[in-house]
């Protein structure tokens, strides 16, 4: 198996982009990944698109054609991924085989969604509800918030756990959101407190205590409230990758992919064995540590899938970083912040960075190579070699994991 390196990436701001289409936003982000990966007059051999629903949000279809077409790379393949909010992953996995089968040397991965034009109360929660069983949950009302409401709750009472630590990842999370140019919420949580005082809704005299008003931060699922949960947001990002063997012809600092494991679990949430784990995490990260001949110590930073604030604490046991049940507490801890023991979601998660559904695998991917360039800016992790990220298909039915190293 040949060796695959990432040579390029490109980011747009994630957020209500309001003049831009779908098409635009993967045109910028491509482009952007071509143009750093000096590649902008060689001959692409595949093009990935990775994207969960953009007949239904943009009425699209053939999106991956379309984009080769847009900016030029004719005569490359094309082909579209879909695997909910984790075909971004997908995408980034089939680039990877590519190259790595000998197929391909020169491959583009852009993943991206534009969600925040639709104006009809509850489509998009309802259509992102689609991924749940038909019988079993969809007819009966669940989603994917109710989900995570139920996942909460049962953490809590599981491992006597507290709520204010899960509103510790948030604050966390906007903290280093407020440092990523190209996030959709570029401000922290206290910000939205002295904002929220000054205009008289309230006078908290700390953070916790305003995440607990129910006119400030009403309660989504309970007891999920406003700020446990990610926003809806447009944008994409994207990946020049390409045989590592001439990684370096392009330019002096290539990322190695050097691990991808993918894993399912039951459709239905109350089948599975133990509802506060993600038994498809832990075998899909497993993969990967065994592909790249890693330990979860051997990782310096990670991106995980923080689309309900829940997630990030239990994905962060499952991954290998903390016992079970100990994942919430070592975020009170501030073990998971910039600095601290291991550095979890420095470009502010989905929670602040913003989740276009398929744009996020692609984008916690272009985190970690700005992170290992040593490019991230105020929310360099220091040091940095080795990262890790899960992408969350489902709700944690279809969950990939992709290790990185400095070459």
């Amino acid at each position: 198996m040949k060796q695959v390196a990432i040579i390029g990436v490109g980011h747009t701001k994630f957020g209500t982009l309001s003049d831009k289409g779908l098409i635009n936003l993967l045109s910028d982000a491509s482009l952007e990944a071509i143009s750093n990966s000096n590649t902008s007059d060689k001959d692409f051999d595949s093009v990935y698109v990775g994207a969960m629903s953009p007949s239904a949000f943009n009425n699209l279809s053939g999106i991956a054609s379309a984009l080769v077409d847009r900016i030029g790379l004719l005569p490359a393949a094309a082909d579209h991924i879909k695997n909910g909010p984790a075909s971004g992953g997908s995408a980034i996995k089939a680039g990877f085989q590519a190259i790595a089968s000998g197929m391909d040397d020169l491959v583009l991965v852009v993943g991206g969604e534009k969600m925040t034009h639709i104006t009809t109360p509850g489509y998009v929660t309802s259509n992102i509800a689609t991924l749940t069983h038909p019988q079993a949950e969809r007819q009966h009302g669940v989603s994917l918030p109710s989900l995570a409401g139920l996942l909460t709750r049962a953490y809590l009472e599981k491992y006597d756990a507290k709520l204010e630590w899960i509103s510790d990842i948030a604050i966390k999370n906007h903290k280093n959101g407020a440092l990523n140019p190209i996030a959709h919420f570029q401000r922290t949580i206290e910000s939205f407190m002295e904002s929220a005082i000054q205009k008289g809704k309230g006078n908290w005299n700390d953070v916790h205590e305003f995440l607990k008003d129910d006119k400030t931060n009403p309660v989504i699922a309970d007891p999920l409230r406003l700020f446990h949960v990610c926003p809806i947001s447009d944008g994409a990002a994207a990946l020049v990758m390409c045989n590592a063997e001439i990684a370096k012809e392009y330019c002096d600092t290539p990322i190695l992919i050097t691990g991808i494991g993918q894993a399912t679990d039951t459709h239905i949430v109350f089948e599975r064995e133990e509802l506060t784990m993600l038994e498809a995490l832990r075998i899909c990260s497993d993969k990967a540590y065994k592909m790249a001949h890693k330990t979860p110590k051997d990782v310096d930073v990670a991106e995980l899938h923080d689309a309900f604030e829940i997630l990030e604490a239990v994905q962060s046991e499952d991954i290998g970083f903390f016992a079970k049940g100990e994942g919430a507490k070592a975020a009170h801890e501030g073990l998971t912040k910039i600095g601290g023991k291991i550095p979890i979601n420095p470009s502010g998660g989905l929670k602040a960075r913003g989740h276009p559904l398929g744009a996020t695998g692609v984008a916690q991917v272009v985190e970690l190579v700005w992170q290992l360039r040593g490019e991230a800016g105020k929310r360099q992790v220091e040091g940095a070699r080795t990262g890790i990220t899960c992408n969350f298909g489902g709700f944690g039915n279809n969950i990939i994991s992709i290790i990185v190293e400095r070459y």
